[in-house]
C-alpha cells in the first residue's frame, strides 16, 4: 500500500485546442506556408507604401516616357534624346541682332539643364510609363490600393453574409423570413445595377468601392452560412451546449461558428479574388479610385494603350503583381480551410 502511496503522480495531460490543433496542420502544409509568407512579404510591402517608405514618389517623372525595362540606367540614345536643347546661329550677328552676345551664355546654361535632367534618369527594371514614371513604383502602390480595396470589401461581404446568415439559420421565424426577402431582393437586381446605383449615391473613391463591393457581394456567403446554420442547429453538441446553459449568442458564434468557419475561408478567397477584378473594371469604367490614385485596375487601363503601340512593360508588371497575389492567397485560405475543417480534424 506504501509503495502505491509512493509512485510518482503523472501530471494530467492536456487536451490539445481548436486553434493549437489547426495551427499544427496548417504548419504541415508547406504549399500554405509558403503561400502565407508571400501574402505577408506583400502586407509588409503595403505597409512600406502606405508609409512612403517605397514608392512614396511613384507620381515623378523619373525616365523618358515609355522607358523600356533596363537594368543598367538609361541607354546612351534616350539620354542623349531626353531635352533637346536648341542651338544658336554660328555666325556673328552681333551688328544687327543686340541679343547675339547672350548666345553663348545661353547655350551653356541649357546644356548644364539638359546635363542635370540626364543624371536624374533612373534605372527602372519594369520600364516607365507614358509619362516617364517608374512602372515598378506604380505596381507596389497600386498592390496598396487594390489589395486594400478587395481584401477589405471582401472582409465586409463576408461579414455581413455571415452575421445575417448566422441569424436566418438559426434563429429563423419573422427574422428569417425578413432576412429572406432581403436576399430576394438583392438578387433580383443585377450586380453592375447596384453598383450604378450605390457609386452615384456615395460618389468616387476608396472607401466608397469598398462599401460598393461590400453592400453588393454578401448574398453568396449568406446563403451557404444560413444553411450550415440549419443544419449544425440540430446537431447533437449544439443541445447539448444548450442543456448546461449556453445562450443563443454563444451557440450560434462560439460553437457552431467554428465548426464552419472552413466554409467562410473559401468564400472569403473567391470574393477578395473577385473583388479585386472588379476594381479593375470600375476603375476602367471610372467609378474606381480617383484619378490621383493608381492601382492595379488603373495600370491595366493606361496599358490598353499602350500596348497598341508595342509597349507590354506596364500590362506586364500589373498582371504579374496581380497573378502572385492572387495565386498565393488562394492558397493559403486553401490551406486555412483544411486546418479548421472538423471533418479532416476526424481523420487524424
Amino acid at each position: 500500500m506504501s509503495a502505491v502511496l509512493d509512485a510518482p503522480r503523472l501530471a494530467p495531460t492536456r487536451s490539445e485546442g481548436f486553434w493549437q490543433a489547426a495551427w499544427r496542420r496548417l504548419r504541415a502544409d508547406r504549399v500554405g506556408m509558403v503561400s502565407g509568407a508571400i501574402v505577408l512579404a506583400f502586407l509588409l510591402l503595403i505597409v512600406a507604401s502606405a508609409t512612403g517608405l517605397v514608392a512614396g514618389q511613384w507620381q515623378r517623372e523619373v525616365g523618358v516616357p515609355n522607358a523600356p525595362p533596363t537594368f543598367v540606367g538609361p541607354r546612351p540614345a534616350e539620354s542623349a534624346g531626353a531635352i533637346e536643347s536648341p542651338k544658336g546661329p554660328n555666325v556673328d550677328l552681333s551688328d544687327i541682332d543686340p541679343l547675339a552676345p547672350r548666345y553663348a551664355e545661353w547655350d551653356a546654361r541649357v546644356g548644364q539643364y539638359r546635363t542635370v535632367e540626364i543624371e536624374k534618369l533612373q534605372t527602372l527594371p519594369f520600364g516607365g510609363d507614358r509619362l516617364g514614371r517608374d512602372v515598378l513604383a506604380k505596381a507596389i502602390k497600386g498592390t496598396e490600393v487594390s489589395v486594400f480595396v478587395g481584401v477589405l470589401a471582401a472582409v465586409v461581404a463576408t461579414a455581413i453574409g455571415t452575421v445575417l446568415g448566422a441569424f436566418a439559420g438559426f434563429v429563423g421565424g419573422r427574422v428569417g423570413d425578413a432576412l429572406e426577402w432581403l436576399y430576394n431582393v438583392f438578387t433580383s437586381i443585377p450586380g453592375i445595377l447596384l453598383i450604378f446605383a450605390f457609386a452615384a449615391v456615395f460618389g468616387r473613391g476608396i472607401g466608397t468601392v469598398v462599401l460598393i463591393l461590400g453592400l453588393t457581394g454578401w448574398t453568396g456567403v449568406y446563403r451557404l452560412v444560413r444553411a450550415e446554420y440549419l443544419k449544425h442547429a440540430q446537431r447533437d453538441y449544439v443541445r447539448a451546449a444548450q442543456a448546461i446553459g449556453a445562450s443563443a449568442g454563444s451557440r450560434m458564434f462560439h460553437h457552431i461558428l467554428p465548426n464552419i468557419g472552413h466554409v467562410i475561408l473559401v468564400q472569403l478567397s473567391i470574393l477578395a479574388v473577385g473583388f479585386i477584378k472588379a476594381e479593375v473594371i470600375l476603375s476602367y469604367l471610372g467609378l474606381g479610385v480617383p484619378v490621383d490614385q493608381v492601382s492595379w485596375g488603373t495600370m491595366l487601363a493606361e496599358a490598353q494603350s499602350e500596348l497598341i503601340l508595342g509597349h507590354w512593360w506596364q500590362l506586364a508588371a500589373a498582371t504579374l503583381f496581380m497573378a502572385v497575389f492572387v495565386t498565393a492567397f488562394s492558397l493559403l485560405t486553401d490551406a486555412l480551410r483544411d486546418a479548421l475543417d472538423p471533418k479532416l480534424r476526424g481523420l487524424e
